[in-house]
């Protein structure tokens, strides 16, 4: 059978990281995200990294909580499980025999874990927040895309018998996100998920518009993911609460029944009504901010959302995504936030003409550009313009300008959103939707994009670079002493 098959290639890919990592039995845990293979590992010093940012494969590393590894959407998904099918097969062959120098090790790397995370509580929380809606997104996307293809045939007036079947398909699980969250919430809290599914399906369940609460008559689905959120953090309290004080005679019966009664009185009676309010607050202060300042807030947006992208703290906005998309079937935020990648693709080109003799930087930028195009952005930036320090900057420049873009127009009038959340860049183009016709939305994002390009190239090219810069790194000696465009650790917070 030939080895050049899709499946062969992804273990080939999972069978040359493992031992860079230091081999199975140095591996606790193993998860993905859209672009990353995050890692827990026994002993960091073990792991290899100039051997692992060198495989074709690699796009870039990043020490956090986790070991993550960089390969890209799509990529990460498929070679996963291969990883951790060798684990598995690396530890059944050669089970793992802990010394006291691997235990005095361990203890001392989560006594650094531990201080690590109470120094930073807040980006802990981010994290969790993070875990509940990343595994949503795909379902996000493909329904996202549906609903633009469907309301594409409705304007063209094609296939009207099929239309309400690819409505009922793109609505379906918009229609019960908040039970999808309530699930995820409990299960990153420590609770049961189900039980958590459950109580946040109550903030759905059209009966509720038979109930009045603070004077005012409920109705389905209000509060919406954050509503479901707060209620399966409660959930879990309680659920937690009973696991200690109930017999365990009884705990079959009485926790699930308290859990779900408990918390589903304080979610109708409490939270749907104050949920509802942050959820309109969030859809209120979204529009001010771009009906009134919306150059300007697409300077701030567009320029800062590459330094959240790599701190990792850019998945925090997707429950306000996800709240705007609920309350008004699109997010108007994302396509000013992926100006950030057009300022970064401008400035790799900038970087690939600057460097004409650093074919190290070179085949880096040529292998990350089209991921970049398409709006993947860690490549770029882990790979290209943070190392190099001042591209990174002039790459928020760009992404600044076309930011500036796109909420001009929203000032104006001609709001530019997204169905969906995820993709970006090239590929947030079947996702787009606005308050006017589909084509003026079309030429103002790509317009934006077109300005983000512009000025992220420029930007790099007359002012990324001093004359030391380039008399260092725009020579052959520079492919073999040291590569510039190895990945540096992202900065703490």
């Amino acid at each position: 059978m030939s080895t050049d098959t899709p499946e062969n290639k992804n273990r080939a890919t999972a069978a040359a990281i493992l031992p860079l990592v230091g081999g199975a039995d140095n591996v606790t845990s193993v998860v993905h995200c859209m672009t990353r293979l995050r890692l827990g590992l026994r002993d960091r010093t073990r792991v290899q990294d100039d051997a692992l940012k060198a495989l074709p494969a690699v796009m870039g590393v990043v020490e956090d909580d986790t070991y993550q590894i960089v390969l890209g959407p799509g990529t990460v998904a498929r070679v996963t499980p291969e990883f951790e099918a060798l684990v598995e097969e690396g530890r059944s062959e050669a089970p793992h025999t802990t010394t006291a120098e691997e235990l005095a090790a361990e203890g001392a790397a989560m006594r650094a874990a531990r201080k690590a995370k109470n120094a930073t509580p807040f980006k802990l929380f981010l994290r969790r927040i993070a875990n509940i809606f990343v595994p949503l997104i795909p379902a996000l996307i493909g329904c996202g895309i549906i609903a633009g293809l469907n309301g594409l045939l409705i304007n063209l007036g094609w296939l009207p018998t099929v239309t309400p079947a690819l409505a009922a398909i793109a609505s379906g699980f918009m229609a019960l996100i908040a039970v999808f969250v309530g699930f995820n919430t409990a299960k990153e809290f420590g609770g049961t998920p189900i039980l958590g599914g459950a109580v946040a399906a109550i903030i759905v369940f059209p009966g509720v518009a038979k109930i009045d609460a603070f004077g005012q008559t409920l109705a389905a689905g209000q509060g919406g993911v954050l509503g479901a959120l707060g209620a399966a953090v409660l959930a879990v309290y309680i659920e937690k609460w009973c696991r200690r004080w109930v017999p365990e005679s009884l705990d079959v019966l009485v926790t699930p029944t308290l859990t779900v009664l408990l918390s589903g009185l304080v979610t109708i009676f409490g939270l749907m009504f104050v949920a509802g309010e942050i959820s309109t607050a969030i859809g209120t202060g979204a529009d001010w901010l771009l009906d009134n300042t919306g150059a300007f807030a697409g300077l701030v947006l567009g320029g800062l959302f590459l330094p959240l992208v790599m701190l990792g703290l850019h998945q925090a906005l997707i429950p306000i995504h996800t709240t705007l998309i609920e309350q008004q079937g699109f997010t108007v935020l994302l396509p000013i936030l992926a100006m950030a990648g057009a300022g970064q693709v401008g400035c790799a080109a900038a970087v690939f003409l600057r460097l004409k003799n650093n074919r190290s930087i070179r085949n880096t930028i040529k292998s990350a550009l089209p991921a970049g195009v398409l709006g993947v952005g860690e490549p770029l930036i882990y790979g290209v313009s943070l190392p190099l320090g001042r591209p990174f900057i002039t790459a928020c420049a760009g992404g600044a300008a076309g930011g500036a873009f796109v909420g001009l127009f929203s000032m104006l009038g001609d709001k530019v959103g997204s169905t969906a959340i995820g993709p970006s860049g090239w590929a947030l183009f079947p996702l787009l939707q606005g308050n006017h016709g589909l084509g003026t939305t079309i030429a103002v994002y790509a317009g934006g994009l077109l300005i983000g390009y512009i000025v992220g190239f420029a930007a790099t090219y007359y002012f990324g670079f001093t004359k030391t810069m380039l008399a260092e790194l725009n020579t052959p000696a520079a492919d073999t002493a040291a590569d510039p465009a190895a990945p540096k650790e992202p900065v703490a917070v």
